[in-house]
């Protein structure tokens, strides 16, 4: 099965927004030929994330191949880019081709711009959900879960559980033991310390 997942970039992303889906994709999907997992951005140049970490996309967004997958990620940047319209336009362009629909974090508020999120149940970090009900008011933003699933619509809460939601996506679009078997690679198995309530 051809399938292209395609991970957006702008000036200020949450590093591991991105680079937790990334890994998760392409350790899922190594021993197949036929899968891709690209980074997009607007500009050639390389992209800086928020704690400087710089990136070269793959593609502009206007060459982009076709995508199956997109995977947009949060980040103070969002607020910038929810008044691109090189942005915006865009994932209201490729949104509704594409299999699977994806955000991480603040990403939820691009596709919010987008147009993408209405009528859905949507969430997104923990600090922001207000923000997004008071942008998103014909949406149902639900709290206190690590991602919600609304037709082709997945959106993570924050950083680390966009990996949560990228290891359900693998299990959704190949299998569960595939789903499994990158878990256990990736020695993904959380016990956070200071457990407690902050």
């Amino acid at each position: 099965m051809s399938f292209t997942i395609g991970i957006l970039l702008y000036p200020d992303t949450e590093e591991l927004d991105w680079a937790g889906p990334w890994e998760v994709f392409n350790m899922a999907t190594a021993d197949l030929d036929d899968v891709r997992v690209v980074m997009l951005a607007e500009h050639p140049e390389p992209v800086r994330s928020w704690n400087g970490l710089r990136v070269l996309p793959d593609y502009e967004l206007s060459n982009a191949p076709a995508l199956d997958l997109i995977v947009v990620p949060g980040g103070l940047g969002t607020r910038k880019e929810m008044e691109n319209p090189a942005v915006v336009d865009w994932l209201a362009k490729i949104g509704p081709d594409c299999e699977w629909i994806a955000s991480v974090c603040t990403g939820s508020l691009l596709l919010q711009a987008a147009g993408l999120t209405a009528g859905k149940q949507i969430t997104t970090h923990w600090a922001v959900i207000e923000e997004l009900r008071r942008l998103s008011p014909e949406s149902t933003v639900v709290e206190g879960v690590r991602y919600v699933r609304d037709g082709k619509l997945v959106t993570a809460a924050g950083v680390s559980a966009g990996i949560d939601m990228s290891l359900w996506l693998v299990g959704q679009i190949w299998d569960v033991e595939r789903a499994r078997k990158t878990q256990r690679m990736m020695e993904y198995d959380p016990e956070p310390p200071y457990a407690t309530q902050v």
